[in-house]
């Protein structure tokens, strides 16, 4: 793109230096820049880039977004002197990516849980209609059925619209994209043109960045408001009913508000439903009318997101009976109540909850179907609000057996953590371990058959967060796997069926 044009989209700006005649590029990364780069300096939480710009013109990159005049710097280098350099970076991307989400279909999904479950199932269905999607968040980057991990829920803008792109140039018609409220407080997500906004719930989490429910629901409520107030273009609000804070996002969008919900008059919702680990089955009330819906879900709050999910595409001209159809081709969500072999004497089920809704929701799912005991490992994340941590020793004493661990401890003493957990037990049946891989060999070691063994709080997620903020290799599920064959043994379908 020429830069005299790309400079004049910003108004408020100091340049100083010589600029190139062209650029075709934007980074964040330090270690990506070239001749042929914008580079943006920021400060981050741990590190100010502005400190890699010498670096950076070692790269060949001629063109710099600063915060501040940097002195010293070569004569045909320029800089773009502004007050947040990540806001530029945003509307920069979509110029030079040629506002990638503008050509696609566009799902954003945000709240306390049920992001990825929802986010996923309206990708899934997307494919089971045979049609081209992607999906971004904490799961990685998915187009069609190739995917790629990643490492935030909603990634840094550049990162973020540079999958959209390439979603669009792989032939996705319509992509899913969990969006977080650090995403959405951090300005990750503006510029992202968005056709339908979904909310699934809003509890106690985050409260170490928000430091308030108030300011935490706030940045939520960021991503209706971004809808926008151009009614040539029809966007939608998809919104729980059953949610206290759905007073509040009416206020915040000001776009239709389509509900979706169990216990309140919705305009999606469930009725009849019926549980059981192999799916749930509910009768769906719409405006179109009723259709019988079938799906590989456990579990009620399972309901609430097939609803977000059902609701959110037919807003987007899908009919009600293609979509029910779709939802019996669909296959379990990774990591969220995930049964992982249904051959093993034992139900052992991995989950992503990690707040006390969360859990609670999960043991809800969970226990109608439980035969012998119900073994339950949690864990707590390090360097985050632990004042709902003692809650989340409660709730796990719903089992009749619990362990507890660290969960991605970071730089946090884990013993403060698993301590923490303590503060909130209801019966002496329980047992910490500083290292969670120990705990899950225990869960396993003192289970029996018939038993239920729940992995919560990190799904498949894969890596530990220790201390230096290492990211090391950990795997709930198959670490899960490894000690339930060591004991059980590995029995096929075949055999179990003699």
């Amino acid at each position: 793109m020429d830069t005299k044009e790309l400079l004049k989209v910003i108004k408020a700006k100091k340049i100083y230096g010589q600029f190139p005649e062209h650029v075709t590029n934007i980074v964040v990364d330090s270690r990506q820049a070239n001749a042929d780069s914008v580079f943006v300096a920021s400060h981050g939480y741990t590190v100010d880039s502005h400190k890699f710009i010498p670096s950076v013109i070692a790269q060949g990159c001629r063109m710099i977004v600063v915060d501040h005049f940097i002195d010293g710097l070569p004569q045909n280098v320029g800089q773009l002197v502004v007050k947040d350099t990540l806001k530029v970076a945003n509307i920069f991307g979509q110029f030079l990516m040629d506002f990638p989400s503008q050509k696609l279909t566009t799902y954003g999904v945000t709240g306390t849980n049920g992001k990825t479950s929802v986010a996923t199932m309206i990708h899934h269905i997307h494919r089971a209609l045979q049609i081209n999607s992607a999906y971004l968040g904490t799961n990685g980057f998915q187009y069609n059925e190739d995917v790629a991990k990643g490492s935030n829920s909603t990634p840094e803008t550049i990162t973020l619209n540079q999958h959209i792109k390439d979603a669009y140039h792989k032939g996705a018609k319509a992509m899913s994209m969990e969006m977080s409220s650090h995403g959405l407080a951090l300005g990750r997500t503006n510029g992202v043109d968005i056709d339908a906004a979904i909310f699934t719930n809003l509890t106690q989490d985050h409260l170490d960045f928000h430091e308030t429910m108030e300011r935490y629901g706030f940045h939520k409520s960021l991503l209706f408001a971004q809808l926008g107030n151009d009614y040539t273009k029809p966007k939608y609000a998809i919104i729980n009913g059953d949610d206290d804070y759905l007073s509040e996002l009416i206020i915040a969008s000001p776009r239709e508000i389509i509900t979706y919900g169990i216990e309140n008059d919705c305009d999606f919702k469930a009725e009849n439903i019926l549980e059981s680990l192999e799916g749930i089955q509910f009768d769906l009330q719409t405006p179109d009318g009723k259709a019988i819906i079938r799906c590989p879900y456990i579990g009620r709050f399972n309901v609430y997101n097939m609803l977000a999910a059902l609701c959110a595409m037919w807003t987007q001209g899908h009919d009600i009976e293609t979509l029910a159809q779709a939802t019996e081709r669909l296959n379990p969500v990774e990591g969220r109540l995930e049964v992982l072999d249904s051959n093993l004497p034992v139900d052992l089920i991995i989950d992503y909850a990690h707040t006390p809704d969360g859990m609670n929701k999960l043991i809800d799912a969970v226990e109608p179907f439980k035969k012998g005991k119900l073994i339950f490992l949690v864990g707590m994340a390090g360097e985050r609000d632990l004042t709902k941590t003692p809650e989340m020793g409660a709730i796990a004493c719903r089992a009749d057996y619990v362990i507890f661990t660290p969960d991605n401890p970071a730089n946090d003493d884990p013993k403060k953590l698993t301590d923490a957990l303590e503060k909130g037990v209801t019966h002496d049946r329980y047992i910490s371990f500083l290292d969670r891989a120990e705990g899950i060999r225990h869960a396993i070691e003192v289970s029996e058959p018939g038993d239920m063994i729940v992995l919560a709080s990190k799904g498949r997620e894969p890596y530990q967060i220790m201390p230096g903020y290492k990211k090391v290799p950990h795997r709930d599920d198959l670490i899960g796997l490894e000690a339930a064959y060591e004991k059980y043994g590995r029995e096929t379908n075949e055999n179990k069926n003699e």
